[in-house]
């Protein structure tokens, strides 16, 4: 995959992200058999089981206040988005998280992201 094409399929999943489509966003970009990693966990591996992960995530927020993407870079298949998301969990206080997000690309679609967070 070119750094052309990974720079524009990088931007558009960022594009989802920021109208908060994050399901809609993973439902079109990434592959079947994605592995998926926050910092030092194990990694998710599979569609099935880091969707259910996404639903679970955008289930626990009671109010979304807002992302903004500060930074993004492409070599290769490979590309980085910096973020800060502000949100209120159900059940918990604000929380303002920056986060990068790694992804590796392949035929289109993102075959491991991992993100890398401070809160």
């Amino acid at each position: 995959m070119s750094t052309n094409q990974a720079t524009t399929l990088n931007s558009d999943l960022d594009g989802l992200i920021l109208e908060g489509k994050l399901l809609e966003a993973f439902d079109t970009y990434y592959a079947v058999d994605v592995v998926m990693q926050e910092g030092k966990s194990s990694p998710r591996k599979g569609k099935p089981a880091n969707r259910e992960y996404e639903e679970q995530f955008v289930a626990s927020i009671a109010e979304f206040h807002g992302a903004e993407l500060h930074a993004s870079a492409v070599s290769g298949d490979t590309s980085y988005s910096e973020w800060t998301f502000d949100f209120t969990p159900k059940g918990g206080e604000r929380v303002t998280m920056t986060q990068v997000a790694a992804r590796t690309w392949r035929d289109g679609k993102v075959v491991v992201e991992r993100f890398y967070t401070a809160q």
